[in-house]
């Protein structure tokens, strides 16, 4: 998969230092993925989230952090919409 919008991860992982690990190998991985549809995101990732519109919640080192994406299956694009605390996770509107 091709991941776009990796400056909102890169600038999330500088505020949160605690996190850039786990930023770090779910880039690897989400690289790596041959994602057709939801399903084989939540064969890897049994704690993600499905949303409406192809949104996927994913959390982050255990429920800290939380990573809202886009996915285009037919594409083989991520797009990063968001990412920050559980705390400021409460506060999305979905």
């Amino acid at each position: 998969m091709q991941i776009v919008g990796r400056k909102v991860l890169h600038e999330f992982a500088l505020q949160h230092a605690d996190v850039a690990g786990a930023v770090e190998a779910w880039i690897c991985e989400a690289e790596e993925a041959e994602w057709k549809k939801p399903k084989d995101v939540k064969n890897r990732y049994p704690h993600a989230s499905i949303l409406t519109g192809n949104r996927v919640i994913f959390n982050l080192k255990g429920n800290r952090y939380r990573l809202e994406v886009k996915i285009s299956y037919q594409n083989k694009i991520v797009l990063i919409k968001r990412a920050g605390t559980h705390a400021e996770y409460s506060r999305w509107a979905t």
